[in-house]
């Protein structure tokens, strides 16, 4: 009796493996697609900029404030696209630690000895979802709903979190996103002994 219910419990286990392949597999196609997206912007791409329009810092401004130069610009998950069409560092230590969304508005502010301090002027607005935390070659991906979204290393690494853990993550409310920002590590739940 006792090798039934084992071999059931393994059985069980292989189907949510299989179950969690599967998503993956359905998540990656989604990540290309999105990827495919975000090269297209980048090259000028009318339909793409449409979709990832969040993310254009064109009406934002750079500016003097005193001896400091002020550019104000859109979090893309990694870095800051600036108003004046550079891109600026943002450290991930910052954007974990401020749980900040793809899209949140930002402005750099660059002193004469050239140390950029950020703030956060308007965050995205954003929903929360669940997901497996897993990895793209030297990546770490959420897969939630069935899509893959980039997390930065940072973040997996405040939360001690590995690949498999289940998270919660912030993605932009409504839109196509490729970043998310690792919220909380859900902790898995014990297996009573039977």
């Amino acid at each position: 009796m006792n090798g039934h219910i084992q071999n059931k419990n393994v059985m069980e286990n292989d189907q949510k493996k299989i179950a969690a392949v599967r998503d993956l597999l359905d998540a990656a196609q989604k990540s290309i697609t999105s990827a495919r997206k975000i090269l297209v912007t980048m090259t000028d791409g009318e339909s793409a900029k449409r979709e990832l329009g969040y993310l254009d810092a064109s009406s934002l401004h750079s500016y003097k404030s005193g001896s400091e130069k002020i550019v104000e610009g859109v979090f893309t998950g990694e870095s800051m696209l600036g108003s004046d069409g550079n891109t600026y560092p943002v450290p991930q230590n910052y954007a974990s630690k401020s749980h900040l969304v793809q899209g949140s508005k930002l402005k750099a502010i660059i002193g004469e000895d050239g140390k950029i301090v950020y703030k956060i002027i308007e965050e995205m607005p954003y929903e929360t979802k669940i997901g497996l935390i897993a990895s793209n070659r030297d990546k770490f991906q959420v897969v939630a709903d069935g899509k893959a979204y980039n997390i930065l290393m940072a973040s997996v690494t405040y939360l001690k979190a590995e690949i498999g853990d289940t998270v919660s993550v912030r993605v932009p409310k409504g839109k196509e996103a490729t970043y998310a920002a690792l919220d909380a590590l859900i902790p898995k739940e014990e297996k009573s002994a039977e």
